[in-house]
């Protein structure tokens, strides 16, 4: 409410610069759709900081990104980000390893002038090292650094009924005043489904978790978990953690049969390096306490998932990781969750809780959304909603047939492209027989010299010049040989 508040301030006053820091946090859909058709319509100038990747999918058309101390900057919503930041760093590790295999080849070509020991090899291979020097060496690109490491394992399998809720009603007192949050609901979940729970703010989600857990009674009806079923509970506001514990102390007071030395290793999959395992939990930040509620609950070994918002507070790079791991769980998942991102990727069906009960939405969330609409989403606390949809300000027309001259030019491209690799094809047979040539000439002169050391030959005028001829003619062609083999490397 206090959200929704700032924001219903802050849009009044229709400021041509709008500057929205994490704007989505503790919003329901229906008020994240209102925010986003407001945004794309408003004429102002908006900088927004979000891990709301749907939220940036739908308002954004250019996003800055910091990373490893640099400043990125990428046109488009953040689908195509996704798709140009994959192409950069592709581009980055292809540009790495041509400059560092150029290096390579290089040190190989000076490695070879300078055992030859001719002078005028020599000079060459001085030169080479003057340019390798003044080289700018470009630095292996990061890609992977600072991510979570989580693998969701459970202990045991549970039976295919993991849970049943039966006619489940609950309500709370406000001003003496008994309000209903929900009446008469029924559904249940079998072993290996990944099930969302969406709805409106108020409407009772975080409560259901609770009553599923046994943390708080209902009103009426029942909760049954099914044969083996053990279930572990996220939750949104890690009121589990204990406030005056380190990070250590907290995780060891759970999991006493691990070793400090093993809980620090585990510390360290979570970014929680070096001195940060010795962090008060009443010190760490919003990110810091949900990675370490997702570490316990990675630890339980639970069958049963049970999570309210997990996803708040945990940045893009972290919340893919851990999407992923539930992608790879082999048990039974319930969420609650606001992320829209997270209801396209994850559920194998969806559960609206409303005023009305509970309803069932087979897939994710742009099924649901279709779903809605066609039944008549008028009446839903969601409004006019739509797809995800890929916005590259080059306005591209993706769904143009390409037209003749375009086929042509493909033509022409593979043609060449045919063309080049035969080319390098003749130069790398060149440089194999080339490299035969030279090592045969290497092992004669070698061998002529050891012969001339013998008394029968240096003792002997006219056999003696023979041989230096024969050395001669052969450090000529060495030569020669050797130039063509510099020349064939620089071809390819």
């Amino acid at each position: 409410e206090r959200t929704r508040l700032a924001l219903a301030s802050l849009l009044l006053k229709k400021p041509g610069l709008l500057l929205l820091d994490e704007p989505t946090n503790h919003l329901d859909i229906g008020t994240l759709k209102w925010l986003e058709q407001y945004l794309k319509s408003y004429s102002g100038t908006l900088v927004i900081v979000s891990h709301d990747r749907y939220f940036l999918d739908q308002t954004v058309t250019r996003i800055f990104e910091i990373e490893h101390t640099n400043l990125y900057i990428y046109e488009g919503n953040y689908t195509v980000y996704l798709e140009k930041k994959k192409q950069r760093e592709e581009d980055l590790l292809r540009s790495y390893d041509k400059q560092r295999q150029e290096i390579l080849r290089q040190e190989e070509i000076i490695r070879r002038f300078k055992q030859h020991g001719t002078e005028k090899l020599a000079k060459r291979a001085r030169s080479r090292e003057k340019r390798l020097d003044h080289i700018e060496r470009l630095e292996r690109p990061v890609t992977l650094k600072g991510r979570m490491k989580i693998q969701f394992k459970e202990r045991f399998v549970s039976g295919t009924d993991v849970l049943f809720v039966q006619d489940l009603s609950m309500s709370f007192t406000d001003d003496k005043e008994v309000r209903s949050l929900f009446t008469h609901l029924d559904f249940d979940i079998k072993r290996g489904e990944r099930v969302c729970i969406v709805g409106p703010n108020g409407i009772g989600k975080t409560t259901l978790l609770k009553i599923i857990m046994g943390r708080i009674a209902p009103d009426s009806g029942a909760v049954r978990l099914g044969h083996n079923v053990s279930p572990g509970y996220y939750d949104q506001e890690q009121a589990m953690l204990r406030t005056e514990l380190t990070v250590l102390e907290e995780l060891h007071e759970s999991y006493r049969l691990y070793s400090e030395t093993e809980l620090r290793s585990i510390l360290g999959r979570f970014l929680f390096r070096n001195d940060d395992v010795f962090k008060k939990v009443s010190a760490l930040s919003g990110g810091e306490r949900a990675r370490l509620s997702l570490l316990k609950l990675m630890l339980s070994g639970a069958n049963l998932l049970i999570m309210d918002e997990p996803t708040n507070h945990l940045d893009i790079a972290a919340k893919e990781v851990f999407e992923d791991a539930l992608l790879d769980f082999p048990g039974t998942v319930l969420i609650v969750s606001h992320d829209r991102y997270l209801l396209n990727k994850i559920p194998t069906r969806i559960l609206e809780l409303s005023a009305d009960g509970i309803e069932n939405y087979l897939g994710g969330y742009d099924y649901y959304l279709e779903k809605k609409q066609s039944i008549g989403s008028g009446k839903s606390y969601l409004g006019e909603l739509g797809r995800i949809t890929s916005v590259d300000i080059s306005d591209r027309k993706k769904d143009e047939q390409p037209d003749l001259s375009t086929k042509e030019a493909r033509m022409e491209a593979r043609r060449k492209s045919k063309e080049e690799e035969a080319k390098r094809r003749r130069l790398e047979r060149d440089l194999a027989e080339t490299e035969a040539t030279i090592a045969t000439l290497e092992d004669d002169i070698h061998n002529w010299k050891l012969e001339m050391c013998k008394e029968e030959i240096y003792s002997d005028h006219l056999l003696s010049a023979s041989y230096l001829q024969k050395i001669e003619e052969a450090e000529s062609a060495l030569n020669a040989a050797y130039e063509h083999w510099e020349e064939l490397h620089e071809r390819i």
